[in-house]
């Protein structure tokens, strides 16, 4: 295993108060087990509004992102660190502000010939009046990760037609949605991890779910869903998945690793493959699907966050203003 030249003093930030507040806390402390046991100083900070504190009193070398959701992921974080003068793990703040943002992304991919659902963004309140779009169709928050708040409307929902006020969906919790057109098909993903030797598509796994649809129950609910790796698709379809994650990632400015998700409408062949959205910080948790991704690829889990932690002092270099404490 590739390591670093010595070791590190290394703040893992996590928790935090995101709806992905429990995710992140398993990632956390999975990725400081592992950096501990590569030897590394660690310091685990659950996040709080008190971390530039916290972390001007910890002067970590680097500091590995474990946060998901706001504000660990939208720029908000990168932006501080940045300020501070601090080496942090994944992409930096421009990358995360873009991809977060689903109509942002799809602005950044589908130029450069990415396909990406069409759809666009509605006043909650319009739902109640009318379809955005003919059913069935996809709503989801402009800006959360792991699934959350998305429903499919479908003829058969019982959530009325129009949606009613106090349907239960997303609808509740936000002023904004965006509405999707329905992908028929099967949920495919890749994830995309750099080392010194440039970025690497790490293979296609397909999320096989008996009810519903990959919301964040079956993301994170041992048994749920079924991940077959490497995916049980055709040789082309495999790798124009690679092709898109990879070719995301880059356009994006991704750093560290990715993860590309897919719908792919088989009976279409490859013009029913769309690109849903690239996670900049993916879950790193025991059901993850980098980290199975990696093993998969012969790359272990501990092996996996030292390229994480390697690619961070390849983009920002170690020991900058207010680091050092190792």
């Amino acid at each position: 295993m590739s390591k670093t030249r010595h070791p590190l003093h290394i703040a893992v930030l996590m928790g935090g108060w995101a709806n992905e507040r429990e995710v992140s806390l398993m990632s956390g402390n999975g990725v400081a087990d592992a950096l501990e046991a590569n030897g590394h100083r660690v310091t685990r900070i659950d996040m709080d509004r008190d971390v530039a504190l916290r972390l001007a009193e910890t002067k970590p070398d680097v500091v590995f992102n474990a946060l998901h959701g706001v504000p660990g992921e939208d720029g908000s974080v990168q932006g501080m660190l940045d300020l501070m003068g601090i080496a942090y793990t994944h992409s930096g703040l421009a990358t995360s502000v873009i991809a977060i943002d689903k109509q942002l992304t799809k602005q950044a991919l589908v130029p450069h010939g990415i396909p990406m659902p069409g759809g666009r963004i509605v006043a909650v309140e319009e739902l109640h009046e009318r379809d955005p779009m003919p059913r069935p169709y996809v709503l989801k928050p402009v800006n959360e990760g792991s699934s959350v708040g998305v429903a499919i409307v479908t003829d058969d929902s019982n959530c009325g037609n129009p949606i009613a006020r106090d349907a239960a969906g997303p609808w509740q919790e936000f002023d904004q949605l965006l509405a999707e057109p329905f992908i028929r098909g099967r949920e495919l993903t890749t994830a995309v991890i750099d080392d010194a030797g440039g970025s690497h598509a790490l293979g296609v796994t397909e999320l096989v779910i008996g009810d519903g649809f990959y919301d964040y129950e079956h993301k994170y609910t041992e048994g749920r869903t079924e991940h077959v790796c490497p995916a049980k698709i055709p040789p082309e379809i495999a790798s124009l998945c690679e092709q898109y994650a990879l070719r995301a990632h880059a356009l994006l400015g991704c750093h560290g690793t990715s993860r590309t998700d897919f719908r792919w409408d088989d009976s279409q062949g490859e013009d029913g493959l769309f690109v849903l959205e690239t996670n900049t910080q993916p879950g790193m948790t025991p059901l993850s699907l980098v980290p199975e991704q990696a093993r998969a690829a012969g790359i272990g889990y501990g092996e996996l966050v030292e390229l994480i932690v390697m690619e961070a002092i390849r983009v920002h270099g170690v020991g900058r203003a207010g680091a050092g404490g190792s």
